[in-house]
């Protein structure tokens, strides 16, 4: 302001420059940390099979935890394969033949998923689902539902997918964004390389 009123001649703020900001490196679990993860709901009980119907989603899909817990009935159609996922497809199907009504009680709901009163799941009560088998499948990790979402990209990137693909997949309007999984997957590169070759 001083500078702009000519009260002063030379800008105090021209030798300032913003903080950089570092970008922390998401937690990306391992392939079979995320099998691991994927296995914990056995099935057994309705809760079982929904919670495996959503992990599974979430992973062969990469979308976002509130896309999922908004999900509706009609966003689903089985019959044409609009889940492509073989896995996928068999524990959704599993969870709309024999647990969706346990949860719903008798009542109707447009949501694919509910909580046992069968409304909305909110983001923090899956968050407690994933925590709850991210324990039970032994990973060490501070695990969150994003964390399957950036397993997803890294995992389809370490495995040669393009970048463009990916990114259209993450729904990321800059290209960057989609840039920092590729790290991993170089990281994932250098160490099969090293395993393959060392002859020890």
């Amino acid at each position: 302001w001083l500078f702009k009123e000519e009260k002063i001649r030379r800008d105090p703020a021209d030798s300032m420059h913003a903080p950089k900001i570092e970008k922390k490196v998401p937690v990306i679990l391992t392939v079979d940390e995320v099998t691991k993860l994927l296995e914990q709901p056995s099935g057994a009980n309705p809760k079982e099979i929904r919670d495996k119907a959503m992990l599974e989603l979430l992973y062969a899909t990469g979308i976002r935890v509130t896309e999922l817990v908004n999900l509706k009935l009609s966003d689903v159609n089985m019959s044409i394969g609009f889940i492509t996922c073989r896995d996928e497809q068999d524990a959704l199907a599993k969870y709309l033949e024999s647990a969706r009504e346990t949860f719903l009680k008798g009542t109707r709901s447009e949501l694919l998923f509910t909580n046992y009163s069968g409304r909305a799941m909110s983001r923090q009560g899956f968050w407690k689902i994933i925590k709850y088998y991210g324990e039970r499948a032994g990973i060490e990790e501070d695990i969150t539902p994003h964390t399957l979402r950036h397993s997803f990209a890294a995992h389809l990137l370490s495995n040669g997918a393009d970048m463009r693909a990916v990114q259209t997949m993450m729904g990321h309007s800059d290209l960057a964004s989609t840039q920092m999984y590729t790290a991993y997957a170089m990281d994932n590169a250098v160490r099969e390389a090293y395993q393959g070759a060392h002859p020890r």
